[in-house]
């Protein structure tokens, strides 16, 4: 079997360090020296540093070339204008969505539902989460515009982050049960129901989102990046394209 191309490689990095900010496992503020990372995720720190400048650029992780990388901790107000960028994004990919409907758009997310399902039953709140908002993700990619597609998973990684600071724990069965009210009305062709569904269901997690701040736990890079340089579980799979 052949090794990990250096392309394998950086992009195994990138995801390590992008699910455990997400699943909240790498909490805001943690410092993410290279050397360190590079150990644990077993490549070298040049790759270790693509990864944080992707990173940085989804605004997960806060980068200075004198100082040491942290995860990203985006205030009260970033926050309010990254959940805006998204209720507006989003209301043009329920429109495009309904646009471009197929019956097979609507059992790619019916399978991506009964994953949520799934892990509301085996798996800790924070892989919940990350489904949930692989959810809209999975929206994107359907609408048909890579741009928006790109935004609107970086939205929804910032917003986990954000969660990760102010939010209340998922909620995993309203998630799901509102999920399902989407897809039924993707399926009528109900363009102004499925807008005023996204908007409500967007509006619930920014509720969440925006709770009273929570103090970070001590973070302990080994332990933590150990679990996801080995590989993801299976219901943590990449969202594919439908």
């Amino acid at each position: 079997m052949s090794l990990p191309t250096e392309p394998g490689k950086s992009e195994a990095a990138y995801l390590a360090l992008k699910h455990a900010v997400i699943e909240q496992a790498l909490t805001p503020g943690t410092k993410l020296p290279e050397d360190q990372l590079a150990t644990h995720l077993h490549v070298s720190r040049t790759l270790v540093r693509e990864a944080l400048a992707r990173l940085a650029a989804e605004g997960l992780v806060e980068a200075g070339r004198k100082r040491t990388a942290t995860v990203a901790q985006p205030s009260r107000a970033e926050a309010q204008s990254v959940f805006e960028a998204r209720a507006c994004l989003e209301r043009e990919v329920v429109r495009r969505v309904i646009a471009h409907w197929t019956p097979a758009m609507g059992a790619a997310l019916e399978g991506h539902v009964r994953s949520e399902e799934e892990a509301a039953r085996a798996q800790p709140p924070a892989v919940c989460a990350r489904l949930a908002g692989e959810f809209h993700i999975r929206l994107a990619q359907m609408a048909g515009n890579p741009v928006i597609e790109r935004y609107v998973s970086e939205l929804v990684s910032r917003c986990s982050l954000i969660l990760a600071i102010y939010g209340h724990p998922h909620s995993s069965q309203c998630g799901i049960d509102e999920h399902k009210t989407l897809i039924e009305a993707f399926r009528r062709g109900d363009e102004k129901t499925a807008v005023r569904l996204m908007d409500s269901h967007l509006c619930s997690v920014q509720e969440r989102a925006l709770a009273p701040e929570k103090k970070p736990l001590a973070q302990d890079l080994g332990s933590i990046l150990g679990r996801y340089a080995a590989g993801r579980p299976a219901a943590a799979k990449r969202p594919r394209a439908a």
